[in-house]
């Protein structure tokens, strides 16, 4: 998908805000149409659904979480990327677990704003074909054969290790909250500090530095995000 063919409806009830996100995505070859509001926004979808859609939280008829949830539940699958304050972040988990696929805070610069864009649309389009290895830099993830590799060395992983890192891989370049992480590896009445607890050793095993990560990194207040493909 070239991005001269990618529409994007950006609903945000500043004017300044969505003039920067039309002038800065058009600049990048996207098509973008603006809503102010969620009625408004609504009405776009229906009347042509776009290829995402960049949506602000704080909306003045229809809080961004109710618009997002109505989408899913009439079985909208195009990716939604949420824009946020930074300290909104109960808001940010409640949006990635209604179905955003990603967040941008506010102040954010339209590359960053940009780059969530097209890990959002290519995850949509890989979902559809999952590769059985998995690579990122000197990380290495053969989801067949559970074998994974950091610069070529085969890294022994616990089974919780391991699925965190897999569901973390099938979902590369997006943010994955705690509570999604938790359900996928122990199921839904488990805790967070479980999570905490194996991210630490599985950053042990495969990050050169622990505490510097650069493929496990932390979303605060959110979750974990792998990184993306190179």
């Amino acid at each position: 998908m070239t991005n001269s063919a990618v529409k994007i409806l950006v609903v945000d009830d500043e004017p300044p805000i969505r003039k920067l996100l039309r002038v800065g995505l058009s600049a990048q070859g996207y098509e973008v149409q603006e809503a102010p509001n969620a009625a408004s926004a609504r009405q776009a979808v229906k009347d042509g659904e776009p290829d995402l859609v960049v949506l602000d939280l704080g909306l003045p008829d229809k809080p961004g979480h109710d618009l997002l949830r109505e989408w899913r539940e009439d079985g909208l699958s195009m990716p939604v990327v949420i824009l946020s304050s930074r300290t909104d972040e109960t808001g940010i988990v409640k949006a990635l677990e209604t179905g955003a696929d990603d967040y941008v805070t506010k102040p954010f610069g339209i590359n960053e704003l940009g780059a969530r864009i097209r890990v959002a649309l290519r995850h949509r389009l890989q979902q559809q074909g999952e590769k059985a290895i998995f690579q990122t830099g000197g990380l290495s993830i053969d989801l067949v054969k559970r074998i994974v590799k950091v610069d070529d060395r085969e890294i022994k992983l616990s089974p919780k290790e391991y699925d965190i890192l897999r569901v973390l891989a099938q979902h590369a370049g997006k943010v994955l909250t705690h509570q999604f992480l938790l359900k996928q590896v122990w199921g839904p009445a488990a805790d967070v500090q479980y999570l905490r607890v194996y991210v630490r050793q599985l950053r042990q095993k495969v990050e050169q530095i622990p505490d510097q990560p650069q493929y496990i990194t932390t979303e605060t207040g959110v979750g974990y995000r792998l990184r993306e493909r190179d």
